[in-house]
């Protein structure tokens, strides 16, 4: 099991935050300053020790906010170049955007700028949300301009910090009910030269797609229109969770017609009763048995038991393929059957099907055991 992200948010972040404020503004209260920020931090998790340190700041700078963020802004170390220096070590700067979220709200101008200089070391997604709320319109119209800022970071930042299901924040419901303005920036960005940026650009439309499925669709089929290669990736990983739940609209936007007459041939589930904490394994043969080539997009859903005794469905992704006129693939995967973080297991009956462009088809099932 992976380390919680926060054993590597130790009590040494606070210390050198603190360092470097003191450089920026030798009356910093340095020794006051981390007694505020470590009192009870190893009990707390990520977001939490953050917004302490962030608190603890913000008692211990001028209670004047230009002051504060001018200070705060002077003790910034260099920005990153490339996208690959944003590590973990960048998460120093996580409880400065929630400075600049909690305590920037009555000045604008000077938040933008702070928001701006930490994007560029960070990110500034976690706190550009609140100025969308409190302040909408002068923020998009602020992030249309940024949408053609030379730092990949900035531009970046538009798409991130307006995905209305952005992990580890709040969502935006305004935005929930209406994509619109979110659509608006991301049209700015969906030719973008860096992948960074294309990857969050897929992953917002993405999560509009989960509030707003046709409108994803619709989205989706007129950016395929004279798409360049990288214009079809962002839509490609745009549809992928409607294409997981199987999407008629998403699967035919990729070219994955309804009603394939691919046959399934030679169905194995090895075992047929595997134990909790083993693995089971999934396969079958496609056979393309009419006279036109087929394209297929073939994933596995397996009804896993839940606690209750009920059933709840989960997509295991296989592959596209192309199959001639009388050519045959096999297809096959090795599901744990182990305890996960994200999925427990219980004993019982679990249905098992193909997904063939979205349709179901029965393969068979397995019983899982106790241990």
């Amino acid at each position: 099991m992976a380390e919680p992200l926060k054993n590597r948010y130790g009590p040494e972040v606070p210390r050198r935050i603190g360092t470097m404020l003191v450089a920026a503004w030798p009356r910093f209260p340095t020794r006051a300053f981390l007694a505020d920020a470590l009192a009870g931090y190893e009990a707390l998790e990520l977001m939490p020790r953050a917004r302490q340190v962030a608190a603890a700041m913000h008692r211990h700078l001028p209670q004047d906010y230009p002051r504060a963020i001018s200070i705060l802004l002077d003790s910034l170390g260099p920005r990153s170049p490339h996208t690959s220096d944003l590590g973990l070590g960048s998460f120093l700067y996580l409880p400065h955007v929630f400075f600049v979220a909690a305590h920037g709200l009555g000045h604008f101008e000077e938040s933008m700028r702070a928001q701006y200089e930490l994007t560029r070391r960070f990110t500034a997604e976690f706190s550009i949300r609140a100025y969308l709320v409190h302040h909408r319109e002068a923020t998009l119209a602020r992030l249309a301009q940024w949408s053609e800022d030379p730092d990949v970071h900035v531009r970046r930042l538009v798409s991130e910090g307006t995905r209305p299901r952005l992990p580890w924040a709040p969502r935006l419901r305004e935005f929930q009910r209406d994509p619109t303005p979110v659509l608006d920036l991301l049209e700015r960005l969906r030719d973008d030269p860096e992948l960074y940026v294309r990857r969050s650009v897929a992953n917002n439309l993405n999560d509009i797609g989960k509030d707003h499925p046709q409108r994803l669709v619709d989205v989706a089929r007129r950016w395929m229109r004279g798409a360049t290669p990288q214009r079809r990736w962002i839509v490609g990983h745009a549809l992928r969770s409607a294409i997981k739940r199987a999407d008629p609209g998403a699967l035919a936007v990729m070219g994955f017609g309804a009603g394939t007459p691919v046959k399934l041939r030679a169905v194995s589930i090895v075992p047929a009763r595997p134990r909790l904490g083993g693995a089971v394994t999934l396969g079958f043969e496609l056979h393309n048995a009419s006279h036109q080539p087929q394209r297929v997009l073939a994933d596995l859903r397996v009804h896993f038991v839940k606690s209750s005794g009920d059933t709840g469905p989960k997509v295991f992704k296989l592959k596209a393929v192309a199959l001639e006129p009388g050519a045959s693939v096999a297809l096959r995967k090795t599901i744990s059957l182990a305890p996960l973080t994200t999925r427990k297991h219980y004993a019982g009956q679990h249905r098992v099907e193909a997904l063939l462009n979205g349709e179901p088809r029965a393969l068979g099932s397995f019983e899982l055991r106790g241990a």
